[in-house]
């Protein structure tokens, strides 16, 4: 699919684009478009906006004077982070640690994506979460689990990278099993080999769930979008806690190793 814009409410604007794996399969990638209470407006994460997305963007904010920041939200979804900076080069910039140490030259804030400072400057607009007991940054480049998921309370959406995935099979496949909200595959590969890592994510999962329980909303990047409108089965959090009973005998298999 083409890249696209998709407007999940008043304030929400979820840009779909492409990433292909070794050149050839597209698993899809995307950022988000929030407009601020005050009127201004948030990029999270970056992707290159091609011509029709770009001034679609730039009509809702004055040619992007009113975007006031891009939020880099998962250490190593750096490919766009150099043209998203060009294409809107007034705007703040923020990235994980591992952005600050790829792109040095770039102008970043002194306040990483992850920390508690960066959420409370935005504190006004969203709530960030970082799971716990997981690798935030692997050494394995490879292993993508974790990222800073972002909830838009006006919208009612989670903005989610590779942590929370919703699943739907293409095609005919599609009718043959429901679509679902998953934990990214790499979960047992990126739990902190130590005691009690298990049990600081299954304790983390299901605080999202409930500090999160009215979203309706979910923006999933190498997946796919789960809206209000679409979702006439179990509420979002829900989803996510039988998600988490889904990874039990993961976590289980790491406390019985770790303690």
């Amino acid at each position: 699919m083409k890249d696209h814009i998709l407007q999940i409410a008043d304030s929400f604007w979820n840009i779909r684009g492409e990433f292909k794996v070794g050149g050839i399969v597209n698993i899809g990638t995307h950022a988000s478009l929030v407009r601020r209470g005050n009127g201004k407006f948030l990029l999270l994460d970056a992707y290159t906006l091609n011509e029709d997305i770009k001034a679609r963007v730039d009509g809702m904010t004055h040619d992007g004077a009113d975007i006031e920041a891009i939020i880099n939200l998962h250490p190593f979804h750096t490919v766009h982070v150099q043209a998203m900076h060009r294409q809107y080069p007034h705007a703040r910039l923020y990235g994980t640690k591992r952005h600050l140490e790829k792109f040095p030259d770039l102008p970043w804030e002194p306040e990483r994506s992850e920390s508690e400072a960066c959420a409370a400057l935005f504190a006004d607009d969203l709530e960030f979460s970082v799971p716990a007991g997981v690798d935030f940054i692997s050494s394995n480049q490879h292993l993508h689990f974790s990222s800073v998921l972002a909830y838009h309370r006006a919208s009612s959406t989670i903005h989610s990278d590779d942590t929370l995935m919703y699943l739907r099979l293409p095609g005919p496949l599609g009718k043959l099993k429901q679509p679902e909200i998953t934990f990214h595959p790499t979960l047992s590969k990126t739990l902190e080999r130590r005691a009690g890592a298990a049990g600081e994510f299954r304790q983390w999962a299901k605080a999202l769930a409930e500090q999160w329980s009215d979203a309706e909303n979910l923006c999933a990047a190498h997946s796919a979008t789960l809206l209000a409108s679409e979702n006439r089965t179990e509420s979002i959090a829900n989803r996510i806690l039988s998600a988490l009973q889904r990874v039990e005998k993961t976590l289980q298999a790491h406390e019985r190793k770790f303690g």
